[in-house]
């Protein structure tokens, strides 16, 4: 059984893994990540605060209070904050980031 295959049956279990282990699933991790880059499945559009709020119907506190807690990240850009929009995106499909 894979490290991701384990991880998608119970995320809270205890893993004791080998370092082979590790960099394999490092490895499969930044396949999955130069694969979804190529295919056009990563969007990098950044979207300032009141943009965001504006575009996603939320408001402009409730993205300071998601950023505090850890639940959206924020990019600093020029001494801007700006939100990636695919970010967005899978929150609003109920994931997590």
């Amino acid at each position: 059984m894979s490290i991701a295959e384990a991880l998608n049956m119970n995320p809270n279990t205890l893993l004791v893994i080998s370092a082979a282990d590790l960099k394999e699933f490092a490895l499969e991790l930044m396949d999955e990540r130069t694969n979804s880059s190529k295919s056009g499945n990563c969007s990098d559009n950044y979207l300032t605060i009141p943009e965001t709020a504006k575009k996603y119907g939320v408001s402009e506190s409730t993205l300071y209070r998601w950023t505090r807690i850890g639940y959206l990240p924020k990019v600093k850009l020029g001494g801007k904050s700006f939100y990636r929009e695919s970010n967005i995106i899978k929150l609003m499909e109920g994931g997590l980031i």
